[in-house]
This record gives structure tokens, C-alpha cells and sequence, in this order.
């Protein structure tokens, strides 16, 4: 972990936050397991309110997208994992379907500060 665990950190101007487009970005802190693996999320709107979650199926560690800014299944109504389909509700990460169902995606803190949208790691 990094010497100041669960500070903020900026992803992008507010701005830039448009619905349909999804925000990847790598988190300064490193993954517990597999050490020292770097951690990677992602930032949408939901709607109007914007969402971050770590880019980590709960069922195998695996990055959720299929191609960069790809996370929602073919109907536009979830997020899915493309290495085995789970989907998983944006507004809290919920699985709904899949090996994984019941548990939920890790949803990253989240404010916008000067402009910027700013996440972290929940303490």
C-alpha cells in the first residue's frame, strides 16, 4: 500500500463527465493481493450521478471490460464482466446475475473538488 493509504486522488475535470462514457483510471494505492498489483477503476454517470468502482470482478480478480470504456452489457442496462457474464446494477455494484451473484462491485469514494472529480479507496 502506499505510504498515505486512502487519500484522494483526481481521475478528471467534472467536465469531461458525459453520460454513456466511462473513465478508466489507475489508483496510486496497490492491490493487497496479488501484491503490489496495481489497482485500476472506473468513473460514469449513472443517470446524473456519477460512480466509481474498482475495475474487479468480486468472482475471479479479472478487469470487468472488454475493450477500454467498455463495461455495459449489449442493452445498456448493466455493467457486465466479459470474462463470464456476470452483471452487475450501476447504481450500488450489486451482482444480479452470474457466478458472483450476491456479492458487489468495490464502489470507490467519490467528490468533485475545484472542478475535478476526485476518488479513493473506502476506508
Amino acid at each position: 500500500m502506499s505510504s498515505v493509504p486512502h487519500t484522494w486522488q483526481p481521475v478528471c475535470p467534472a467536465s469531461e463527465l458525459t453520460p454513456g462514457q466511462f473513465v478508466e483510471f489507475r489508483l496510486r494505492e496497490k492491490a493487497r493481493e496479488p501484491a503490489g498489483m496495481p489497482l485500476t477503476g472506473f468513473l460514469f454517470l449513472d443517470g446524473g450521478t456519477p460512480r466509481a468502482y474498482l475495475n474487479i470482478c468480486p468472482h475471479l480478480g479479472v478487469e470487468l471490460n472488454w475493450m477500454p470504456g467498455r463495461f455495459m452489457d449489449s442493452d445498456n442496462l448493466f455493467i457486465q464482466c466479459s470474462t463470464h457474464g456476470a452483471l452487475f446494477k450501476p447504481s450500488d455494484g450489486e451482482c444480479i446475475a452470474g457466478p458472483c451473484q450476491g456479492d458487489a462491485l468495490t464502489q470507490l469514494d467519490l467528490r468533485e473538488r475545484d472542478g475535478q472529480i476526485e476518488v479513493r479507496l473506502p476506508e
